[in-house]
């Protein structure tokens, strides 16, 4: 089963690499605006350009979780091909293992632009061990975000997703502090913000690598988006099964 679940996992990661405009668009974004808005700005102040460095770098993890994800998603449930796998005795499982895997590869590429600027032109700091925890909990708090992309591409068609997953995420990133500091976000902004799932991954990011102190209820609020999101997903993947292979 290992073999087949690193077949597939291959298999994906190297199909978004021939077409990465994907990748490209999910790592660019936040690294063009890190240089636009950070490095002038913030750039100076070690606490403020970690931060922002931490958020940007989630904000390109979760465009590659949510919307390249759900699109690929989509238009893979289009295909004949994907149709005839599976009904293979093999299960849905590696290829379903397999999906997963190659996202989280293509989130930690997306964020390695961020990074990189950063690293070059800001005061940006953290020992290995805080960048080390940090990917470890980019990668970990990218997985709702994975659910939430599974979910809308085994529901819609693939043009719907398109538009379906960017409404979903440049809301969930703004309400989430992700491109503005949560500490000058308009007050009924900050009132919903600790309840979105993005919020609760920049605060542990935040707190694994500055000495922000995590707000509980954005911690609390991201493990039950997480559940919730691992439900909706399933169900779809049964609810899809159950459509196209009666």
């Amino acid at each position: 089963m290992s073999s087949l679940v690193a077949a597939h996992t291959r298999f994906f990661v190297i199909e978004q690499l021939r077409v990465p405009i994907g990748i490209l668009a999910s790592a660019l974004f936040p690294a063009i605006s890190m240089l636009a808005f950070v490095v002038p700005f913030a750039g100076d102040d070690p606490q403020a350009a970690t931060q922002a460095t931490g958020s940007l770098m989630f904000f390109g993890s979760m465009s590659s979780a949510l919307i390249s994800l759900s699109i690929v998603v989509s238009q893979d449930r289009e295909q004949p091909w994907n149709t005839y796998v599976r009904t293979l005795p093999a299960g849905p499982f590696p290829r379903f293992a397999g999906r997963i895997l190659s996202g989280f590869a293509v989130m930690v590429l997306s964020v390695i632009p961020s990074l990189l600027v950063g690293a070059l032109f800001t005061e940006a700091t953290a020992t290995p061990a805080q960048l080390l925890i940090g990917l470890v909990v980019l990668i970990v708090t990218g997985i709702p975000f994975m659910l939430i992309g599974l979910f809308v591409g085994f529901t819609l068609s693939a043009r719907a997703t398109l538009a379906v997953s960017q409404l979903l995420f440049f809301p969930l990133a703004i309400l989430g502090g992700l491109l503005i500091p949560p500490q000058i976000l308009p007050g009924f902004i900050e009132v919903v913000s600790p309840f979105t799932p993005a919020r609760g991954a920049a605060e542990l990011l935040w707190w694994v690598t500055t000495d922000h102190a995590p707000d509980l209820v954005a911690v609390i609020a991201l493990a039950v988006w997480t559940v919730v999101a691992a439900v909706a997903a399933s169900w779809a993947y049964r609810r899809d099964e159950g459509r196209r292979f009666k």
